[in-house]
């Protein structure tokens, strides 16, 4: 059966602006770091991403190394994309990323030219695009100059390969001087993709000024901190779910903690009094701030897109709220 999109897919979602750009992103995007892998079933993924448009969800995230295997979100994006979205290629914004291992030897990671703009072809053929809307250069590289890994991003915007230029957990510091490099060169830094969640906060010191000052967009990632920020774990870690799947990877042992859960049991009464979920609440607290364009989330499933997107009902926090907020955390 052929594909055909909701028709009220623009009636309630939320649009933003990034930063000083012309560019409007979803207040909710969906990420492809993981269930869309060569180890997960195609079907599903492809129900997601449906939903995801449907409901005025344009922004979808990849990079080089989403999978498992590395690789193969973007297959899976690219096979969905082609049977399904093509018609519909310019309502979407679509971004990949390159910094971390993909191939053997010395240019298989970080952020040299070399690296980062054969990534992105590689990236490109996996999709069947001739272009991503968004390309970023996923981690600050400590080697390789700065000069470098902005001049490639550069270098990739002329060359037709990306419509902008993104960075992805760069410091406060990195942040100023990568958008001070790209704008040297006349091709501004859109976009920061931090991590960031109630229970991960780095970026209130220093790096939401520097975007404000600098003019660049930010699009927060993990913002339910891997579901721990949902109601998913008030009981115990579920079969199946991403904590349990990346338990020894990431050290989620020691993130579920009953402490943790504990904090967010309250913060859950405190949502349910706001008529929300424990995860809608978390969308609302991240995008609290001017500067932040969109969250950034992941789904396993259908529903649990169709209970992030109406978080923005309710994006207004009262200060009696923020400061109980503050407390619980």
């Amino acid at each position: 059966m052929t594909y055909l999109p909701a028709s009220t897919r623009y009636d309630s979602m939320t649009y933003r602006r990034c930063g000083r750009s012309g560019l409007l992103l979803p207040a909710v995007s969906l990420g492809l770091w993981y269930n869309f892998g060569g180890v997960d079933s195609i079907e599903n993924g492809r129900d997601m991403i449906h939903r995801a448009f449907d409901l005025g969800i344009t922004h979808f995230d990849l990079a080089n190394n989403y999978g498992p295997p590395p690789g193969s979100a973007e297959e899976t994006f690219g096979r969905i994309l082609a049977q399904d979205l093509a018609p519909y290629r310019d309502e979407l914004v679509i971004s990949s990323k390159a910094g971390y291992l993909m191939w053997p030897g010395p240019y298989g990671e970080w952020g040299s030219r070399k690296y980062l703009v054969a990534s992105l072809d590689q990236s490109l053929e996996r999709m069947g695009l001739d272009y991503v809307d968004i390309f970023y250069s996923h981690r600050p590289d400590p080697n390789t100059p700065l000069e470098e890994t902005m001049g490639a991003l550069d270098f990739i915007v002329r060359s037709g390969r990306a419509l902008y230029a993104g960075i992805s957990t760069y410091s406060p510091e990195q942040t100023r001087q990568a958008a001070g490099i790209l704008r040297s060169l006349g091709t501004p830094c859109l976009i920061h993709q931090p991590r960031y969640n109630m229970f991960d906060r780095w970026i209130e010191d220093g790096l939401l000024n520097a975007l404000a000052d600098e003019g660049i967009g930010c699009i927060a990632f993990s913002p339910l901190d891997q579901g721990i920020l949902t109601d998913k774990y008030l009981r115990d870690i579920p079969d199946g779910s991403r904590a349990e799947k990346l338990s020894g990877r990431f050290n989620w042992g020691d993130t579920v903690s009953a402490a943790r859960v504990a904090t967010v049991r309250q913060l859950n009464k405190l949502a349910q009094a706001r008529g929300q979920s424990m995860a809608q609440m978390a969308i609302a607290w991240v995008l609290r701030h001017s500067q932040m364009t969109s969250a950034l989330i992941g789904a396993s499933k259908v529903r649990q897109i169709e209970e992030a997107v109406p978080a923005l009902d309710n994006l207004t926090f009262s200060e009696m709220e923020l400061a109980q907020i503050e407390s619980l955390l």
